[in-house]
């Protein structure tokens, strides 16, 4: 699940950045405040990479997901975006526990033979 988690949210990283860079052109918030919020959303993911499979970590991302889509009110394209990228969050952590489960399953029948 970490390896699917963390390559959802480093694709988000890098759509917060480009994103902030288009906010800063649309919307008529300073460059200031749209680099704080972005910095801090692009930091959020970067620390979530790490903590997957920490409690309440699953939890914030799901927290991030929602922030994402909320972003659309200040760049249109990115309730598309933060749609697309809370579907493939959801995907991360359904097969991402089905892959660790197999793993498991496969590791207890390997050590009995």
């Amino acid at each position: 699940m970490r390896t699917l988690c963390a390559s959802t949210l480093v694709g988000e990283f890098l759509v917060i950045g480009f994103a902030s860079l288009v906010a800063m052109r649309l919307g008529d918030l300073p460059a200031s405040t749209v680099w704080t919020v972005g910095g801090v959303a692009m930091a959020l993911c970067l620390l979530l990479c790490g903590m997957v499979g920490r409690p309440g970590a699953l939890q914030l991302g799901w927290a991030l997901q929602i922030g994402l889509i909320a972003s659309g009110f200040v760049v249109p394209a990115m309730f598309f975006l933060g749609a697309l990228f809370a579907g493939l969050w959801w995907a991360s952590v359904h097969f991402g526990r089905k892959i660790d489960e197999a793993k498991a399953r496969f590791a207890a029948g390997s050590d009995t033979a």
